[in-house]
């Protein structure tokens, strides 16, 4: 069955750097569109970058764009997220999601499998 597990959260500084991980199995990754999304408490969840099955796009939600990277190793299975410049306005839930198609966007009704989060937290 498809298996999403994120790893690499933890407690940063502002200021500071965190790269989040994604192993995948159970399904064709090399051929998936991947994203990420976060979930504060007490706010919906909310996309955070994207990438197409190839690479070959990614798009990022403004308030990341310039210092969280996206960024997938097929032969690996693997989905990442270099995170930047941390604020404490990042912290939050992260979660790993799939769709099997190629292709998709920023919506989370898109992917339909989910993997459990890993919480980012930024505070000084």
């Amino acid at each position: 069955q498809v298996q999403l597990v994120e790893s690499g959260g933890g407690l940063a500084q502002p200021g500071g750097s965190l790269r989040l991980s994604c192993a995948a199995s159970g399904f064709t990754f090399s051929t998936s569109a991947m994203a990420w999304f976060r979930q504060a408490p007490g706010k919906e969840r909310e996309f955070v970058a994207r990438m197409y099955w190839s690479g070959s796009s990614t798009d990022y939600a403004d308030s990341v764009k310039g210092r969280f990277t996206i960024s997938r190793d097929n032969a690996k299975n693997t989905l990442y997220l270099q995170m930047n410049s941390l604020k404490p306005e990042d912290t939050a839930l992260y979660y790993c999601a799939m769709t099997r198609r190629i292709l998709a966007g920023q919506h989370s009704g898109e992917y339909p499998y989910w993997g459990q989060g890993t919480q980012v937290t930024v505070s000084s």
